[in-house]
Formats: structure tokens, C-alpha cells, sequence
């Protein structure tokens, strides 16, 4: 007794393949951003704390702001996404996504003060950190897709360099 394999199913298998495979990578990257993006807010905030019994809060907070920034996007780039030295341009782009953020999460926490001017630090922290996880997911899909956008192979046929997240679509 011979079984014979539905027209299309082999094709259905290399996608399901294909996808399972793009869905771990992008897992991979996700857990090495969250881990070092943590990290680097951690250690940002032991030298916040230094700092700030030398100079004013705000300088040492700006100052630490700007570091860790640029500290995580070499990371980020390197690490988590495997795109090399990103560059003035990818500093520049993921600075823009971090002061979004924080716009983000000061709105947040200050539309809170607003509607719920006795909120406890309970509420206030999950608030914040709700507000802090939302921008990290919407920051990984922008540096992901669009500032450390894989590349996909050049064609010899003349095409042009694609976004590897393209190609992993067509896939």
C-alpha cells in the first residue's frame, strides 16, 4: 500500500519550515535585546546614582542618558541584530527612537497624575512599566526593520539590495 503526498504539500512544509526558522531567529534577537537593553539600563542606573553625589541630577541623568544610549545601539547593532558598527547615522536614528520613549512613557506617567493625581507607587511603577515594555517592543521593530535591517544577498542579474525581512516574507 503506497501513500502519496497531497499537490502542494511539500511546498506547505518548506514554509512552515521557513517560518519556524525566521520566528526562532527573531526570538534569538528579541531575548539578546531585552537581555542587553536591561542590562545596559541597570548599569545606567548604578552610575546615575554615582554620578549624581558629584554633579547635579540632571547633568549626571543626561550624561548617563547619552552614554547608555550610545552604549546600546553599538550593542544592539552588533549583539542583537548582528549588523556590525552602526555608525553616526544608526546612533543618530536610535537616539531618535529612545527620546520618543521617554516622551512616551513621561505622557504615560504624567496622564496618570492627571486622572489619578493620590495614584500610589504601585500603580505609578506599573504604569511606567507598562509604558517602558510597550516602547521596547515598538523600539525593536523599528531598529529591526528599519535601522538594522538585514540585508538580503545582491542578485546577479542586476536586481537591487532587498530588506532581508522582505525576503524572509517571500519565503
Amino acid at each position: 500500500m503506497t501513500t502519496t503526498t497531497p499537490p502542494g504539500a511539500a511546498d506547505r512544509e518548506g514554509i512552515t519550515m521557513n517560518g519556524l526558522r525566521l520566528i526562532r531567529r527573531h526570538a534569538a534577537a528579541f531575548g539578546r535585546f531585552a537581555g542587553l537593553g536591561s542590562g545596559v539600563t541597570l548599569a545606567a542606573s548604578a552610575a546615575l546614582v554615582l554620578l549624581s553625589q558629584w554633579i547635579p541630577w540632571m547633568a549626571a541623568n543626561a550624561l548617563t542618558t547619552v552614554a547608555s544610549t550610545v552604549v546600546a545601539t553599538e550593542l544592539h547593532a552588533r549583539v542583537s541584530f548582528g549588523h556590525g558598527r552602526p555608525g553616526l547615522a544608526g546612533h543618530l536614528k536610535s537616539a531618535a527612537t529612545m527620546a520618543l520613549g521617554w516622551l512616551i512613557t513621561s505622557a504615560a506617567v504624567g496622564s496618570l497624575a492627571v486622572l489619578r493625581p493620590g495614584a500610589g507607587l504601585v500603580l505609578q511603577q506599573t504604569v511606567y512599566l507598562s509604558a517602558t515594555a510597550l516602547v521596547g517592543i515598538g523600539r525593536y521593530l523599528v531598529l529591526r526593520l528599519a535601522v538594522f535591517a538585514e540585508r538580503a544577498p545582491r542578485s546577479q542579474a542586476g536586481g537591487g539590495v532587498r530588506l532581508r525581512a522582505a525576503y524572509d516574507a517571500a519565503a
